[in-house]
Parts: C-alpha cells; sequence; structure tokens
C-alpha cells in the first residue's frame, strides 16, 4: 500500500515538472520568435524587393495623384499665365491692405536686391554682388504682373526663385506692389482721377499711388 502510494507521488510530481518544463519551453520558443521594433516587416526606402515584379520597394504614385495643399487648378493664380502667356491680371482684387502686404514683404524679400525704390542698388549690389535690372526700364514697365509672379515662382538669371520663402498669395501682393513703385516714378498729374488729391512730395514707398493702382487693377480685371 505504501509502495503504491509513493509511486502515484512520485508519478504526479514527473508529470507535473514534464508541464512546467514544456511550458516553459514554449513560452521560450515562442519569445524567440517575435518581431521587436528593431527588425519591422516594411519596406526600406530604396532598397531591393523580390515582392514586386520591377524589384523595388519604393512604388510609383497612381497616375493622376495630387499631394494635399497642391490642388493648382487655376493657371492664372498659379503660374501667371493664360494659355501659357504671361498676362497683366492678377487673380483677385488688390486692396490697399494687400499693397500694404506686399511693400512689407518686398522689403524682405526683394529690396536687398533691388532696393526700397526697386532701381536695383540694393544693399548687396553696393557690396559688390551683381546689379539687377531696374523696374523703371523700359522692358520691365511694359512686362505683365504675370512676368513679376512667374520671376519669383521659378527665377530669372542670376535670381533663383522664392516660391519656397514667399507663398503664392504674396507674391501676387509683391507683384501688385512692384506696379506701385513703377507708378510711383512715372506717374503724371494727369494720371490722378478728378477730385483727388496731389501731394507736394515723393510718397513713402509708393503707398501714395494706392488708389490708383486699384482702379487700374479693376479696370484690367474688367476688360478681361
Amino acid at each position: 500500500m505504501a509502495h503504491e502510494l509513493m509511486d502515484r507521488v512520485i508519478s504526479r510530481t514527473t508529470l507535473r515538472g514534464a508541464a512546467f518544463l514544456l511550458a516553459g519551453a514554449s513560452v521560450f520558443l515562442l519569445a524567440s520568435c517575435r518581431e521587436d521594433m528593431h527588425n519591422q516587416p516594411k519596406f526600406i526606402p530604396l532598397r531591393e524587393n523580390q515582392f514586386y515584379a520591377d524589384g523595388r520597394s519604393a512604388r510609383p504614385q497612381v497616375e493622376g495623384t495630387i499631394a494635399r495643399g497642391q490642388l493648382q487648378d487655376d493657371p492664372l493664380l498659379y503660374t501667371g499665365k493664360v494659355n501659357g502667356q504671361e498676362v497683366d491680371q492678377f487673380p483677385f482684387a488688390i486692396t490697399e491692405k494687400d499693397l500694404a502686404r506686399g511693400r512689407e514683404r518686398f522689403n524682405i524679400f526683394c529690396s536687398p536686391c533691388h532696393s526700397q525704390l526697386g532701381d536695383g542698388n540694393g544693399m548687396i549690389v553696393q557690396r559688390g554682388f551683381k546689379k539687377p535690372p531696374s523696374y523703371f526700364d523700359p522692358r520691365l514697365m511694359k512686362a505683365p504682373a504675370g512676368h513679376f509672379f512667374n520671376v519669383m515662382t521659378n527665377g530669372w538669371g542670376a535670381m533663383g526663385d522664392y516660391s519656397a520663402q514667399v507663398p503664392v498669395a504674396d507674391r501676387w501682393r509683391i507683384a501688385a506692389y512692384i506696379r506701385a513703385l513703377q507708378l510711383s516714378q512715372t506717374a503724371k498729374s494727369s494720371d490722378v482721377a478728378a477730385g483727388q488729391k496731389l501731394v507736394s512730395h515723393a510718397p513713402e514707398n509708393g503707398a501714395g499711388v494706392t488708389s490708383k493702382l486699384e482702379a487700374h487693377v479693376t479696370d484690367n480685371r474688367e476688360a478681361k
């Protein structure tokens, strides 16, 4: 009787031990099969991958894909052109507030080369860098507003583009202010509408030609 009881105890102990050993081994095996953060199941950019027929892990964009915020569905607004030609037209009405913003942006980004007067004698030119053309050059006096926007967007000659530094709307405001600078230096008293007051001194940074520019832009848009 005692021997049978002892055999049962030994058998149960052996079974329990075996169960514990099996459970421990299972945990060890499962732990060895896990995916840690240092070994992520992902495609590494520009690394070869045999899953696709072309062997590339980076996939081309679906045709017609447009990045968020990059839907440029207005050619005039985003290029300054209509049917591939630069136009003397603004995509939105220019107000006095827009001109003030344009002057501020111009003085920050443009005046170091072009000067605050727009004559091309900015501070870096005085320090020995190449002089840009004056806005009062006959060629630029005849240039459409879309030309100035296009130059800011894509660059011109030695000038790099400012598309990363200046948003689209501000580029148009700067173009409007450039037109204001041109008018401030070339306008005649006969250009002022009847009933408007003439000042006896040159307005600071061309601010006094705001009304004339607004009238010019409005008439231009209506003509288009």
